[in-house]
């Protein structure tokens, strides 16, 4: 295994592999792997028996609130306690604590006596869980790879997740589908899936415990918690640079994802298909999102980054709406395997700027406050599932696409410090 110090911090690594390469690194990604599997996994089966309980949208609607509202209301308390504690510990013993939770939830499930508001409950842990710890394991990656394998580090986290997300549900869909043996209201099958997302949970913390990088604190603590969290909206605020990186990475989660929530709707109302066809989408935009991750692994030495983000972003929209215009399966699947190729650059691209760009004593901070600001895209998607339920979902995309690619060219006209980014290795630049 390679060091992170081995090569000069002004030097990108255009290795494919370099960032698993450094086995700290490696042992922090099987972590987020397990832990990615575990969240797919759970989305699945928590959905399945809540909507079998209840046959409700909107209680079903209230359980993932429950879950990301604990990324809006507490991700800034995460960045301060990234830039505050010992990274390793907060990150190894988060999912630890939410294999317990879950673990719990599984002997409620087997008893029978499972409800509603114990799926709310243990949502809401995991989600405040997630949200104290996603800034801390992102700030910790540029400390073990070193920022000359940044890009190579967050597009192989960004292959991870969509490996996940392709892989998780099936799985847990799977499990549920044979073990029940038919009878679509046992919880026994899905009891079974959360013994399984729990030893995910905990192959998550136990990967992560094995890290040696211990991610001491970076920010010397003169100030209380409030003053380092006005420290850090006041540094995006003020950095054209960090701000226009951070808009334009809310700007796809107001209205380039509609397509997760409205797909479902366009498979059934327009292709007029079942989950089979429902199911090789979700599959088809994933790969697409793997080969992107990739690709950028790849591209650690690509220059023009700040063109290419730009443009990135656009093509996002425009593929967003020329998948609502579509209306045959195969046209679909093309178009949304281009659309989770252009996304997954996207966003780990931006990631990785905002990375670089960061002073490492802000890191924990700045990536909280990106971790909040994607909790916004319930704004994007109501306007957006109003127009789909009154004039169609293929209006309602076409609508969010054609959003999105405008709202992109609006603010790259102010956006001039971000075309000036090329690598993004400030050493380089500078």
């Amino acid at each position: 295994m390679n060091d992170a110090t081995t090569l000069p911090q002004t030097e990108p690594d255009k290795r494919l592999f370099a960032a698993l390469g450094v086995r700290d690194y490696l042992y922090l990604w099987l972590g987020m792997l397990g832990s990615a599997f575990a969240m797919n996994m759970q989305q699945v089966a928590q959905g399945w028996l809540v909507y079998e309980m209840t046959s409700s949208a909107i209680q079903l609607t209230w359980v993932t609130l429950a879950f990301m509202l604990p990324q809006v209301i507490f991700a800034l308390v995460g960045g301060v306690l990234a830039d505050r504690v010992r990274k390793k510990p907060l990150i190894g013993w988060s999912p630890v604590i939410n294999g317990l939770a879950t673990l719990y939830l599984t002997i409620i499930i087997f008893s029978g006596e499972v409800t509603f508001w114990h799926f709310v409950a243990i949502g809401f842990l995991n989600g405040t869980i997630m949200a104290l710890s996603i800034p801390a394991r992102t700030a910790l990656i540029p400390e073990i790879v070193g920022e000359q394998r940044i890009f190579n580090a967050m597009a192989f986290n960004t292959a991870a997740w969509n490996l996940s997300r392709i892989l998780g549900p099936a799985l847990a869909g799977f499990m549920i589908a044979q073990l029940a043996d038919g009878d679509t209201t046992s919880t026994y099958g899905v009891g079974w899936v959360y013994v399984v997302i729990s030893i995910l949970y905990f192959f998550s913390g136990a990967s992560v415990l094995l890290i040696k990088h211990a991610g001491n604190p970076t920010h010397a603590v003169r100030s209380s918690p409030f003053q380092d969290t006005v420290e850090g909206l006041r540094y995006v605020v003020r950095s054209p640079i960090v701000g226009g990186l951070i808009l334009l990475s809310i700007l796809p989660f107001l209205f380039g994802l509609s397509i997760n929530t409205l797909l479902p709707a366009f498979n059934t109302d327009v292709l007029l298909a079942g989950p089979d066809t429902l199911g090789l989408l979700m599959t088809g935009m994933g790969l697409g999102a793997i080969v992107g991750s990739l690709l950028l692994a790849k591209l650690s030495g690509l220059r023009h980054k700040g063109y290419w983000l730009i443009l990135t972003n656009v093509l996002w929209g425009v593929s967003v709406a020329c998948f609502g215009a579509s209306s045959t399966f195969t046209t679909a699947f093309i178009i949304i395997c281009c659309m989770g190729f252009v996304s997954a650059i996207n966003m780990s691209m931006n990631r990785s700027l905002v990375q670089l760009q960061v002073d490492q004593k802000m890191r924990g901070r700045i990536m909280s406050i990106d971790l909040m600001s994607h909790g916004l895209m319930p704004v994007g998607i109501l306007p957006i599932g109003y127009i789909a339920e009154h004039y169609g979902v293929q209006t309602g995309l076409m609508t969010s696409g054609c959003i999105l690619a405008l709202t992109t060219l609006i603010a790259a006209l102010k956006l001039k410090a971000v075309w000036t980014i090329d690598t993004g290795y400030r050493r380089i630049e500078q």
